[in-house]
Parts: C-alpha cells; sequence; structure tokens
C-alpha cells in the first residue's frame, strides 16, 4: 500500500523521502469483527522515535481491499504529507517514551466509503502530518469468524525428507469444520465442528497443502490457509550451454527447445514449472547448478512445438514462484483482464490457477522485418526532443494511434521522441515509472509489432526514438525482488531481505521509491547491462533518458537530502560505466540523465569522451524563467542564461533544455491563471497567451544546443496538470498525492486543438522555428550569446565557419504587456532578412531600435534561410501561406501561396472571431487582398484548400 502511494507522491518532482519507524504495536477490540461492527484500534506508540513527545500528533493512514482483492484508500485520509485532520489519533496517556493512542470507527464499512462489494481485508500504519515518520503496515482480516494456521506457518515452504511427519496445527474464533488438500486433493476431513485442528501429515511427495476452515454455524464464512512441502533434493552441477546466459534464449538450430537460466544465490535448488508439464513440480523440470557459478541455475526444455506460445515461472526451493526477469513479455493477472482485444488483439490468456506474472515463450517467432535496419541519428547538437505519453497523446492510446499521428510529428519539424516509461509497469493507467520488469515491454499500448512498426516509422521520417527508463528501483512485483524479500503477510509482496542481491534494504539516497536498487552489486549491474542491451538490439532504439540519477549511489540514506545531491563519486563511477556499456550497444546512443545537480558532477557526465563525440546530455530545467517571461513578470526569475551550456561549464553542447516536462505546470495554464495584464492588454487572454507561446518558442529553440519540448506545447495546451480526472483542478501549488498530477489528461486531439486556426498557428510558428533551426548551419555553433531578464531578451547566433551566406542570426522578443522599442545591436548593416517570411529588411544603423508589440518576437539573418524540404515518400502538408509584407502598412496585403485549388482565405482576430474571407483566383502564386475596414491590431490568416490547410500571421497597422 505505501509503495503505492509512494509513487504518487514521488513521481517525479519534488523528490522527497519517508524515514519508517518499527516503534508501534496495535491492538483491535473487538480482535475479530465483521464489516458492520465497530472497532476501536489501540496504538503503543514510541514517541520519541517518532518526534510527538510534546504535540502526540499522529495520524492514520488507511486503505482495504474488498472481496475482489481490489485495493481502495479511505477517504478520511487526506494527503501524505498533509493528512486529514479527521484521521488525526486520540491521545490517551504516556508512560515513559511510550504513547498510548486510540482510534474508533463507527463501523469499519462506513469509514472505508460504504465500498460495494464486502471487505475482505483491512490495512493501516501511524504517520506524522507530513509522512516524514511513518509506521510498519498492518493488515488484518475482516470477518468474526477467522482461522489462523499456526503450523507450519501460512505461505511457508517446508523442505523435508520423504517420510516426514508434519503436525498441521491452527485454530479458529468459532467452531469450524476442517478440509486439508494436497495439489487438490482431499488427504483429511475433520469428524465433528472444533475451534482447533491438530492433523498429523506424512511428507511423500512436493505438494501445495490447502487447509480450509468453514465455519460451523454459516457455511458462508471460510478462510484457506496454504503451505508448501517440499522433498529435499540432489541437484545436479552441469555446464550451462554456450548457447545460454541468464534469462530465456532460443537454440538457435532447435526450435523445439529453449535454454532457461536463473541467477539464483542462496536458493537451495530451483524448479521450472509451466503450460508445458501442466505446472507441476517434478524432478524432469528441477534445474541444474553451472559448474562456474553455482548461484546460476538453468534447465533445456524440449519437445516444444515451434511458434506456439507456453507460459512458464521459476519455483525456488522457499515456494516462492516468479517470472523471468529477462522476459521480453510477460502475462499479469492483475493487469490482463482491463486490456482489450482492439488495444492488443489475440492477447494469450493467462494460465489458470497461478499468482502472479509469467513468463512466454514461443520458438521459431517471425521477425520483424525493419524497413531502416541502420537509422542515421541526429547529432546531439541538433537534437529536438519532442516527449511524450502515449496514455495522454492520443484518445485511443495505442502504438497504432501513435503510427497514424507521424504527420503531426514529422511536420513539426522535431527529430526525435522521449517516450515516456513503456516498461512492464504496475497497472495499465500509468506514467510508466512504477517499473516491475524493465525488459519486458508493457502490453497496455499494444504488441510488440506495433511498437517495432511505430519506430521504424519514426526512423524512416528521420525522427529518433528515445526511451525514457527508470533503472533506480523496481515494484514489489519485481521477479528479483520477491526472490528475497521479508513477506510478513504471506501475500507474495514485501521487501527486500538482507540477503537479496539486488536491492537496498533501505534506500540509500533520499529521493527514493519503491525498491532501491544497488548499483554497486555486480548483479544489478548485469541487471541494467541487459536491459539496456535489450530495447537497442531488439527494438532499435536510439537512447535512453535515465530517471533521477541521484538514486545511483550507496553512500548517503533516505532522510539526507543534503548527502544526495553532494558529488558523490561512486554514482559519477557507476554511471559513467553504464554509458559505456550503453555505448558498446550503439557507439552513437544517446544517453540522457535527469539529474538536477551540481555543475560539478554533471560536468563529468557531460564533458566524458566527449573527444569522441560522445558526452552524456543533462536534463536543464528552464521552466520558471521561461513561464516569468509569457507570464510577463520581469526579474532574476525571468533569467534564462543557462539554456546556454557553458553556464554548466560543459566543453560541448550537453545541456538539453526544457521548458516543459512531464514534470511541469503547463506554461500555457500559468499564463492563463497568472499572468500579467495592463490597460487592454492581458495576458490571461487566450488569443494573447497563445501568441507569446509563439515568442517563447523563438527564444527557446533557436538557442544552439538540443532542446525538448513537452507534447502540445505546440498546440498551447492549457490543461493544468493538476487536472483531475473529472476536469477539476486542484491546487498547482501542492504537488502531493491525490494532486491528481497523474490523472489521465485528455488528449489535445481529443479536444481538437488541431483544428482550431489559433492554435493551429502556434503549431506552424514552431514548425518553422524548428525548420529554420534544423535546416541552417549557423545555429550549430558554440558562439552564441544569451541576454534575458528584463522581458526583452535578445539572441545573437554566428557561425563563421558554414559555407552558407547566412552567418548571423539576431532573434528579439518582446515579453512586455506594451510594444517595445528594443535595441538589436546587429552585428553589421547591410540587407538581413526577416527569417519568418524571407522578407528583407535594410539595416542601415546597427542600433537603431525596432518596435515590437507586445508579445511579438522578430528572428533576423544575414542572409535568407534555407527551409527543411520532404523527401520522397515522406508524407507532409503541401499547402503554404505566408505574408510577403509584415506589418502591413496601407489597405491592401500580399500573400504568397501554394496548392491552394478552389481555396479560400478566412481572416480571424485573436478572438477567434472571422472578420473576412476572400476566395483564391489560382493553383500557387501571389495575390493582393484587401484589408480596409480592419481595424489596427493582430490577425490570423488561414488558407483552406483542396489540399489541406495552413495558417499565417499578419499585422495591421
Amino acid at each position: 500500500m505505501k509503495y503505492f502511494y509512494t509513487l504518487l507522491i514521488a513521481i517525479l518532482l519534488p523528490y522527497f523521502a519517508l524515514g519508517q519507524s518499527t516503534n508501534i504495536t496495535s491492538t483491535i477490540n473487538p480482535a475479530s469483527f465483521n464489516e458492520t461492527d465497530a472497532i476501536t484500534i489501540t496504538f503503543k506508540v514510541d514517541e520519541s522515535a517518532f518526534g510527538v513527545a510534546t504535540s502526540h500528533a499522529l495520524y492514520l493512514w488507511a486503505w482495504s481491499y474488498d472481496s475482489a482483492n481490489t485495493l481502495n484508500d479511505s477517504p478520511t485520509n487526506g494527503a501524505w504529507n498533509a493528512s486529514s485532520s479527521t484521521s488525526k489519533l486520540t491521545y490517551v496517556s504516556s508512560s515513559g517514551s511510550i504513547g498510548t493512542y486510540t482510534y474508533t470507527m463507527n463501523t469499519v464499512k462506513s469509514f472505508y466509503g460504504n465500498r460495494a462489494l464486502p471487505l475482505s481485508k483491512i490495512g493501516y500504519l501511524v504517520k506524522t502530518l507530513d509522512g516524514g515518520k511513518q509506521s510498519q503496515d498492518t493488515v488484518v482480516n475482516v470477518g468474526k469468524f477467522q482461522f489462523d494456521l499456526t503450523a507450519p506457518k501460512q505461505g511457508s515452504t517446508n523442505i523435508v525428507a520423504a517420510g516426514t511427519v508434519l503436525n498441521i496445527i491452527g485454530t479458529s474464533t468459532l467452531p469450524a469444520n476442517y478440509v486439508v488438500k494436497a495439489d487438490g486433493t482431499t488427504i483429511y476431513t475433520s469428524t465433528s465442528s472444533a475451534t482447533a485442528l491438530n492433523y498429523s501429515y506424512t511428507v511423500t511427495q512436493n505438494a501445495l497443502i490447502e487447509v480450509i476452515a468453514t465455519n460451523a454455524a454459516d457455511a458462508t464464512a471460510v478462510v484457506t490457509k496454504s503451505f508448501t512441502v517440499a522433498l529435499s533434493t540432489a541437484v545436479q552441477t552441469a555446464a550451462i550451454p554456450s548457447y545460454m546466459r541468464q534469462g530465456i534464449t532460443y537454440d538457435p538450430t532447435d526450435a523445439t527447445k529453449v535454454g532457461l537460466a536463473l541467477y539464483a544465490p542462496n536458493k537451495p535448488y530451483v524448479h521450472v514449472i509451466g503450460s508445458f508439464n501442466n505446472w507441476t513440480v517434478s524432478s524432469t523440470f528441477l534445474m541444474k547448478r553451472d559448474t562456474s557459478n553455482p548461484d546460476l541455475y538453468w534447465l533445456e526444455v524440449t519437445g516444444l512445438t515451434p511458434q506456439q506460445i507456453y507460459t512458464f515461472q521459476y519455483r525456488t526451493a522457499d515456494g516462492i514462484k516468479v517470472a523471468d526477469p529477462y522476459s521480453p513479455l510477460v502475462l499479469s493477472p492483475f493487469d490482463d483482464p482491463y486490456i482489450t482485444s482492439a488495444v492488443y488483439p489475440n492477447l494469450p490468456a493467462y494460465p489458470a490457477g497461478q499468482n502472479f506474472e509469467v513468463s512466454i515463450i514461443q520458438t521459431a517467432k517471425p521477425k520483424y522485418n525493419w524497413t531502416v535496419s541502420n537509422f542515421a541519428k541526429p547529432a546531439k547538437e541538433k537534437l529536438m526532443v519532442y516527449e511524450m505519453l502515449v496514455r495522454d497523446f492520443t484518445t485511443e492510446r495505442t502504438w497504432q494511434s501513435l503510427i497514424k499521428k507521424i504527420d503531426y510529428l514529422k511536420e513539426l519539424n522535431i527529430n526525435a521522441v522521449e517516450l515516456m516509461p513503456v516498461m512492464e509497469f504496475d497497472g495499465n493507467e500509468s506514467w510508466g515509472y512504477n517499473t516491475g520488469f524493465h525488459y519486458a515491454l508493457d502490453k497496455a499500448y499494444g504488441t510488440p509489432e506495433k511498437f517495432k512498426e511505430f519506430i521504424d516509422l519514426c526512423h524512416q521520417n528521420g525522427i529518433a526514438v528515445i526511451l525514457d527508463i527508470a533503472l533506480n528501483h523496481a515494484t514489489g512485483r519485481s521477479p528479483i525482488e520477491r526472490m528475497w524479500m521479508v513477506d510478513p503477510d504471506g501475500d507474495g509482496f514485501g521487501d527486500p531481505a538482507a540477503n537479496n542481491p539486488y536491492f537496498n534494504q533501505t534506500a540509500k539516497h533520499a529521493y527514493s521509491v519503491f525498491n532501491d536498487f544497488n548499483h554497486s552489486s555486480s548483479a544489478t549491474k548485469y541487471y541494467v547491462e541487459r536491459v539496456l542491451e535489450q530495447w537497442i538490439k531488439e527494438y532499435k532504439v536510439d537512447g535512453f533518458r535515465w530517471d533521477l540519477t541521484k538514486g545511483f549511489t550507496q553512500n548517503c540514506s533516505a532522510g539526507d537530502n543534503a548527502c544526495t545531491n553532494r558529488y558523490q563519486q561512486d554514482r559519477v563511477d557507476i554511471l559513467k560505466a553504464y554509458a559505456d556499456k550503453q555505448w558498446s550497444y550503439d557507439t552513437n546512443s544517446y544517453v540522457i540523465f535527469e539529474h538536477l545537480g551540481l555543475p560539478i558532477e554533471e560536468r563529468q557526465w557531460a564533458n566524458y569522451r566527449i573527444e569522441e563525440g560522445k558526452g552524456v546530455m543533462m536534463w536543464d530545467k528552464e521552466t520558471e524563467p521561461y513561464n516569468e517571461n509569457t507570464m510577463g513578470y520581469g526579474g532574476l526569475k525571468s533569467e534564462f542564461k543557462n539554456v546556454d551550456f557553458e553556464e554548466h561549464t560543459f566543453t560541448e553542447r550537453r545541456a538539453l533544455s526544457y521548458g516543459e516536462s512531464h514534470d511541469e505546470e503547463r506554461i500555457m495554464f500559468k499564463n492563463l491563471a497568472y499572468g500579467n495584464s495592463t490597460s487592454g492588454y492581458n495576458v490571461k487572454n487566450l488569443a494573447t497567451a497563445l501568441e507569446r507561446q509563439k515568442a517563447y518558442a523563438a527564444v527557446f529553440l533557436t538557442v544552439p544546443g538540443p532542446k525538448m519540448i513537452w507534447q502540445f506545447a505546440e498546440l498551447g495546451y492549457d490543461k493544468s496538470i493538476f487536472t483531475c480526472a473529472d476536469d477539476t483542478v486542484n491546487s498547482p501549488d501542492d504537488s502531493i498525492p491525490g494532486d491528481c498530477k497523474l490523472d489521465n489528461k485528455e488528449s489535445a486531439f481529443g479536444l481538437a486543438y488541431d483544428k482550431q486556426a489559433a492554435r493551429q498557428s502556434v503549431y506552424n510558428t514552431w514548425a518553422k522555428i524548428l525548420s529554420l533551426r534544423l535546416s541552417n548551419e549557423v545555429f550549430d555553433t558554440k558562439d552564441f550569446k544569451v541576454e534575458s531578464g528584463n522581458l526583452m531578451p535578445r539572441i545573437f547566433i554566428t557561425n563563421t565557419t558554414t559555407s552558407a551566406d547566412l552567418k548571423n542570426v539576431v532573434v528579439l522578443a518582446n515579453f512586455t504587456l506594451t510594444a517595445q522599442n528594443i535595441v538589436p545591436s546587429f552585428p553589421k548593416t547591410g540587407t538581413w532578412v526577416n527569417l519568418m517570411d524571407n522578407v528583407p529588411f535594410d539595416v542601415t544603423s546597427q542600433t537603431a531600435p525596432i518596435t515590437i508589440e507586445a508579445g511579438g518576437f522578430r528572428i533576423f539573418g544575414d542572409a535568407k534561410a534555407v527551409l527543411e524540404t520532404t523527401e520522397v515518400g515522406q508524407t507532409t502538408n503541401s499547402v503554404s501561406l505566408m505574408l510577403t509584407q509584415n506589418p502591413v502598412t496601407n489597405g491592401t496585403a500580399t500573400i504568397r501561396y501554394t496548392n491552394a485549388k478552389n481555396g479560400k482565405v478566412a481572416i480571424y482576430d485573436l478572438a477567434g472571431a472571422l472578420v473576412k474571407t476572400i476566395k483564391i483566383s489560382k493553383d500557387n502564386g501571389d495575390e493582393t487582398i484587401s484589408v480596409n475596414g480592419l481595424q489596427t491590431g493582430m490577425y490570423l490568416l488561414q488558407l483552406k484548400s483542396e489540399k489541406g490547410v495552413a495558417v499565417t500571421k499578419m499585422i495591421v497597422k
């Protein structure tokens, strides 16, 4: 439960840690109860450990499971770092450091929200108001009739010699009848009802023993407990075949055979169970030990039918059953029932009677036929990344729907997409950072073949594909966590055990979620390296954005932010080694770290192997300064000089700057909610805010070096990141669970933003700026200067090494609320060009001011720009429209257009009102149109023809 909420609390900013304490005991009165009963829970708390000896301020955090095993929160919880007052414990007294507290529920059912289905279990913990300290979880069964299996323990595995007699002992709260089954076969039935069971069982085989207690007075009240018996078995030692390694390996010469290998230290033996052996434990499927590595178990499964799908798990000596950590696809009993055939056609059925994820094997599976087998990646310095969450990008939320949107991405002129995590995550509705299987593709968006098709299509259109990957942690579903865990509830979930070779028992950094990987462990390093290899070689992805790289240290603790944020040499070395490994699989692979740390540490990676053209790109958050500009607030907060890589002390352009990411409030939302205003000009006006979104692009995308755009910024997406599923908006300052940050957000396509002229104009402007940026060598330079902080930023770009005529670019913008005369400081006089419309501009004085309207911008070059052309076979919108002079200084405007057959031009004011339409007389060419009668101001021109739509902007003076 607490893991589920830690994700809601901590993805991804702000990060914080939870301090867990076990200094608490609790008792419930009455000890057994129905959901309609009132109960009082009494807590004994070490007040010193919780720091509440004076305030006595402790709170209950509660959850429940219904009869369908669905997890639900208590409505009394409030937020993790701001508990509801209704969840406060009642202080009774103190004796020494131990305080007594109580909490009363009038009825259990009403306290937990009057759920439709009966409650099966309730859970709770005790915490401080802000969640800085918490107790362990407590989970209890609901129902006056309860049965406790005292020997052997519930969920235990008992490895014994054949002929061993086990005493099965249990007690019930009410008289009961008992049945004992071994692998489903009844071996004992009680002859009379009683509150105690004592049965002697002679072990003759490996078996799952189920003990079923039925209330003698109510046959519907049934409790089942179970344990496993296993015969001690001699494990054969043999060298692992040369074609095999950890995970699932297909024999290259025999399609009827597959090799399975599992790293399992401290496990006396391991069986393979699956659809090929009716899920039974047998000596035939007892895995062998490798001669050179006794912790590596392996087995060849033979007699398989080529292309037939089989499912399997590993069953360790202590009865834990897990899927293969290196399975490229897993089936889940938790998630698969909710995946439709429209999303994933012919999804294999989850095998009945099993628990947790299972792996799939299929020999001789047809290979995907790649169209592009050796994609030429865009240079790091020119990378224009489009970050997206598949779940919220299209209304269909599938790979197929992304495939259909390839033209939208191509015509925007980005050259890379960065996908939020698509590795197997818990649930089907997620940001993806709650990863359980890093090696497997999640099925929530479609099949592996469709994912490959999307990547292939991106590559055909010159777009690289980068995956966001969370390798600092894994959820409790991870097989490498579950094989070595402390499982007090016997439910298959727990915290890492002390002997877990992959995970720390307690986090070694301050921003941990779920289970914290120990990256000093050789087992973890091997796991990470295999994961990288899988996505690069199997899916041909072009790089990774490494989530939360501050977590890759062993030097700190969960509550020590200062340590986590300091320079850590082990972290520097570990991540350099991982970068080396990634480059060994693909020498040009993009390595991007989300570190958001000190330049002294980030510099170690940004400059690493830079002489080879490598170097790690570092996430560079510029949200606040850019948003201060768009809202119209000046001062130091509006200075975005850090968009210059040299401000980070990097040798090369390795600062991947962004104004928005998945984790930031949307710039347009803040414009509309908090924008500045003056008489006659208000940033909170939608049309005004959208125009300022264009100016933001001008001073962001033109700065040399890689850049990242969050999805739909190019359409002025204005739904808050804190928008809830019911379309309400929580306070954007409350970065807490329950703030709806992780809720589904409506797609801009679903909102028809791409059909609205004003928003389409933003898209077209961004597309043109991106085309300018990527098609002209002048921007591929380290010689540039960024001036900002006064709401009238200026950017000066020079490239004297290019052979092109365009060697200088000056970008000016006005984020104030009134027209401004801005001194351009051109580096030379002569004929310059307004690069947005290619209209010449004579510069007779380098310092003569240029008047720029509020929210406007200019991009000047000392020669005409080259615009990106579309290659044969690539789809693009061939309709174009531009003004040949801007601003318009008289009663007519001349427009230039292409593919305007049977078209017309519509003129809209910035409120979206249609003010005039003009029919076009020819397919291509120039045309003069009258603007007499239009008031002074700014307008949008939209051309619609048989070929499509084009939008541009004009200013009438």
